[in-house]
């Protein structure tokens, strides 16, 4: 359990927070490019990190990201004329560019140059990966980007979820290997998948063996149960500052991904994740088919983005009949199931209750390099792991069978690395079960 001061230190990332300074070192997504699709289109409102902003793509293509409200009277820039290469406010015309710098404003006598004192928090953006990226941090240049290999390819598929509840919250489920054979996998029966498979394994072995291990990027885990006579299955999952997740699912050195946990404020997230190839389709998990989840057309105001059409206002379309019969949970994407245990919390869970396991032992490696980087920040001026070294983020995940009693570290060195190509593995193994 955390004390409630570590709780709030790792939850809250408005500006001037301890958390939300460690965010604002590094480039955050704050939106899919495909959501500003044309030059001098309609802007977008985002809330990231606690800001309301406005993102708007210019004449010559653009992005930027200003504050909400113009610095005249406060009138929302959302309603803005898109001009050129900025956003002009309609209620007295000021115009501001992508640096935030005032260049027109027809309501003051020109000889007054009084344009020149004034200016909008603007971020600079770059896009890369079918994603917005906006650099909320008070270095003059900012760091380099990390380098994440799946934001670095042609041909990859996005998908974007909001949940409602506080960012770690959400990050943790995709640390926690654990849950995996119950909240996903608790309506397959071992003898519905071959055996030899990765999935048997998991089926027969609920409770599997962890290891730990912090990194220059942040922390990574080894789940490992026994395979055959004298081999072992490892699933292999990152956790990467601030707040990427690369999950053990797969097989390890094929699969290329990134998940992004974004906080929108303390308690909204945005979920992204950027995967090599094409996007995810129907898969059959025992009797249930299990399906990529169903989404609301967005809206305009601040928390009208990906969101998932079940919801707590609905109990996640759950369906008990099937919850008896065909699935564990009666929820019908892997998704939404993990949206309604993490939602289900509240909006910020209280971490005094938990009682911890060792099967927690990412989760709470994870919590205490986080709640460390904040404080050497706060206290030392320390900047957190990754920030000025991207190439630390050029690592994969997933799953492997290893002989028994090996290093499992060492063994799968070059399997995790970014950017190598290894033609003899299959994804066979994985039984045709998802999440594996």
């Amino acid at each position: 359990m955390l004390s409630r001061e570590d709780n709030e230190l790792l939850c809250r990332v408005g500006p001037g927070t301890p958390m939300g300074n460690v965010l604002r070192q590094y480039w955050v997504p704050a939106a899919l490019s495909s959501e500003l699709p044309e030059a001098e289109g309609s802007p977008l409102r985002v809330r990231l990190l606690g800001e309301n902003l406005i993102a708007y793509r210019t004449a010559s293509g653009a992005v930027g990201l200003m504050q909400s409200n113009c610095p005249h009277r406060g009138a929302s820039l959302f309603y803005g004329r898109n001009e050129g290469e900025g956003l002009r406010c309609v209620y007295h015309g000021w115009k501001f560019d992508l640096g935030g710098r005032c260049v027109d404003m027809p309501s003051e006598p020109a000889e007054t140059d009084f344009k020149r004192k004034v200016r909008a928090t603007a971020y600079p953006c770059v896009e890369r990966g079918g994603l917005v990226w906006a650099y909320l941090g008070p270095r003059e240049t900012p760091p380099p980007m990390s380098e994440l290999e799946a934001t670095m390819l042609e041909k990859v598929s996005i998908q974007a979820y909001q949940r409602e509840c506080n960012w770690i919250q959400a990050l943790e489920g995709d640390i926690d290997t654990g849950h995996t054979v119950f909240l996903h996998l608790g309506g397959v029966e071992p003898d519905e998948v071959p055996a030899g498979t990765w999935a048997k394994y998991v089926l027969t072995q609920p409770a599997a063996r962890y290891e730990v291990a912090d990194t220059d990027f942040g922390v990574m885990y080894g789940a490992c149960r026994r395979a055959e006579a004298d081999t072992d299955y490892w699933r292999i999952a990152n956790f990467l500052f601030p707040f990427y997740t690369m999950v053990p699912t797969g097989v390890l050195g094929l699969e290329i991904r990134m998940r992004a946990w974004i906080p929108m404020d303390d308690e909204h997230t945005m979920f992204i994740t950027v995967t090599s190839g094409a996007g995810p389709a129907p898969r059959q998990a025992g009797r249930q088919v299990v399906s990529p989840p169903e989404v609301l057309p967005n809206t305009t105001d601040w928390y009208g983005r990906f969101r998932l059409t079940a919801d707590a206002r609905n109990d996640y379309l759950i369906d008990r009949k099937s919850q008896k019969t065909v699935s564990y949970t009666g929820i019908g994407s892997i998704h939404a199931q993990d949206q309604a245990v993490t939602e289900s919390m509240g909006p910020i869970y209280d971490r005094r209750q938990e009682h911890l396991g060792t099967s927690d032992r990412m989760v709470i490696r994870t919590r205490k390099r986080l709640i460390d980087a904040a404080k050497a920040l706060r206290d030392k001026g320390e900047l957190p792991p990754g920030v000025d070294d991207p190439k630390v983020y050029a690592v994969r995940s997933g799953g492997v069978v290893l002989p028994r009693g090996a290093d499992w570290i060492e063994a799968t060195r070059e399997l995790r690395r970014a950017w190598v190509k290894h033609p003899g593995l299959s994804r066979s193994v994985l039984g045709g079960v998802p999440a594996v």
